[in-house]
């Protein structure tokens, strides 16, 4: 399996879907040469295509950032040899970089200049060079670990087995994977192409069950991960190439990107990750190829030895360079922090935080404004649409994928992958409308809906009392049942708007829609009642109160309550 050399933009190892539907494994020079002529990326996880994804667009942000769509750097930057940037004398507008992507979205293909970048920097790119890809060498490990974690074949300490980075096993030597999709025998084999990928994402989504850190003279929290602590969100275009465009963000404030290849050494990038205090100069390409651990491959009898120690996790606070993630405000402190995912958001819909996704008031509406911040990635979405770079009734897929960590603080260990998308027109997302604003009526409907959705836990939970059921299993489970009978019906009504409608019609509609499938799901639990249920039981107090004498009274409170709700 070990090669001298596998260089990552000349040898095979990204797997997409090409246009016939099979899988095939490409180059950096042929993902980017043929982006148009492949569906989309398809590695062995959704979490993983996030993670190269945001990998592939931080080369190109970094390319674009410094060179147009016709290969001329723009004027008032000065790049070396390696068209890395040298020195700003004047920063590229944010119209001057809004027009390169432009025209490289009209042109469908991507520029001489990416493939130029990719060639000059062609040895940061080689997994087993001077400078080993997303590794360093083990004169450098050995420098910045403690002495008794050095680089020891024989007795190695500070290691990660293959099987713990294979996300789709995720299994430390104290606790198995008892429901693996492979055997014990063949839980630590990969070929090389797929431990790339894999160590990809392991440096997004990692953990702490591994103890070792780097030498510091403060004392630090190791990173988990940095996708392990946003909550993502990117767009999913028609292919490979719109994929890439709709995610190609540029901040109104120009930023002079740095990826980890640019850095003069794995040294040089370690000490600006331990001293990291002003997050102004973090770039979206820095965060999109992040470490979060240092690895040092040994390669014993053609199979790897992993040694990893952790660096300083960075502070997030109102890190706005970040694009793909919703944020939170702190009211106290008055900052944002990325919002991340927990156990408990595993049954909840992407549609129903719509909300977290784009701002739902008109942006004079400034106090709701003040405690919103839309993510980057929506916002440039905004400005391109605005600017009349988009199709008018283009449809935009927005999507969410990440790993949930089991909420462990001493491991972190992703025990769930959440993968899921809206499809919404464009023009809709992006009403420019003030009384009638699309967004603030979505939510609206998505308030509603919930409202229907607590009404529907309170009749299963007065159906689970009536049968001296204790706790909230029963009507937890039937309301996530509720939910996902709501899913397909509320996309299909979402994913039919336009702008050019009235809007009440299709406020009525999905009133309707609601109210069928409300009444439906409690007259579907009806049907089944035993004559317990039927029989009820002689009221006390409190039951009058909750309406529990049988399952009819219990149905007819219900009832009343969604119509209440539903048609005000």
């Amino acid at each position: 399996m070990q090669k001298e050399s596998f260089n990552l933009i000349t040898d095979p190892w990204i797997q997409v879907l090409n246009q016939t539907g099979e899988l095939k494994e490409v180059s950096l020079l042929e993902v980017f040469k043929n982006a148009a002529k492949y569906q989309r990326l398809a590695g062995e996880m959704q979490s993983q295509d996030l993670a190269i994804l945001r990998l592939l667009v931080a080369i190109l942000t970094t390319v674009y950032s410094r060179i147009n769509e016709n290969d001329k750097i723009y004027d008032g930057l000065e790049l070396d040899e390696r068209l890395h940037l040298v020195k700003v004398n004047r920063a590229p507008s944010y119209e001057q970089l809004k027009d390169t992507w432009h025209g490289l979205y009209k042109k469908k293909h991507f520029s001489n200049a990416l493939f130029q970048y990719l060639k000059a920097n062609s040895d940061k790119f080689d997994f087993f060079g001077d400078q080993p890809f997303y590794q360093v060498t083990k004169e450098v490990y050995d420098q910045v670990v403690p002495a008794n974690k050095k680089v020891n074949i024989k007795n190695p300490k500070g290691t990660v087995d293959v099987k713990q980075i294979n996300r789709t096993i995720s299994e430390s030597n104290n606790s198995p994977a008892i429901f693996s999709p492979r055997t014990s025998r063949m839980k630590n084999e990969l070929n090389l192409s797929q431990l790339i990928r894999w160590i990809i994402t392991y440096q997004s989504f990692t953990g702490v069950t591994d103890k070792t850190k780097i030498t510091s003279k403060e004392k630090f929290s190791v990173s988990s991960g940095w996708l392990y602590g946003l909550n993502p969100v990117f767009a999913q275009g028609e292919n490979l190439f719109q994929t890439l465009m709709l995610n190609l963000v540029f901040l109104d404030q120009y930023q002079e990107e740095k990826p980890v290849w640019e850095f003069d050494s794995s040294v040089d990038y370690i000490e600006f990750i331990k001293n990291q205090t002003e997050n102004s100069k973090l770039s979206i390409s820095f965060l999109y190829t992040l470490w979060s651990r240092i690895l040092h491959l040994e390669w014993v009898n053609n199979k790897p030895i992993i040694f990893t120690a952790g660096l300083p996790k960075l502070d997030s606070t109102n890190l706005f360079q970040e694009p793909m993630t919703t944020w939170k405000h702190n009211d106290k402190e008055d900052d944002f922090y990325p919002a991340t995912k927990h156990l408990n958001d595993l049954n909840k819909a992407m549609w129903r935080n719509f909300g977290q996704y784009v701002l739902t008031v008109s942006e004079s509406n400034s106090q709701k404004a003040v405690e919103t911040h839309e993510p980057e990635l929506i916002k440039w979405l905004r400005e391109i649409k605005r600017n009349e770079f988009l199709a008018t009734d283009m449809s935009l897929t927005l999507k969410t994928v990440t790993l949930v960590s089991d909420g462990n603080a001493t491991s972190q260990s992703p025990v769930a992958e959440i993968n899921d998308n809206f499809k919404i027109r464009a023009n809709v997302l992006f009403d420019e409308s003030g009384k009638n604003y699309w967004p603030a009526i979505i939510e609206d409907m998505i308030n509603m809906t919930q409202q229907a959705g607590k009404d529907f836990w309170i009749f299963a939970n007065n159906i689970s009392k009536l049968r001296g059921i204790d706790g909230s299993e029963f009507a937890n489970n039937l309301t996530a049942e509720f939910y996902d009978t709501l899913n397909v019906p509320f996309l299909t009504w979402l994913a039919s708007l336009r702008n050019d409608q009235e809007r009440r019609d299709k406020v009525y509609e999905w009133e309707t829609e609601l109210k069928r499938i409300a009444l439906g799901r409690a007259e579907e639990v009806l049907q089944n009642a035993s004559p317990r249920d039927i029989i009820g039981r002689e009221n006390s107090d409190q039951d009058e109160v909750n309406g529990l004498k049988n399952i009819f009274t219990i149905f007819n409170r219900y009832k009343l309550n969604v119509l209440i709700h539903i048609n005000g």
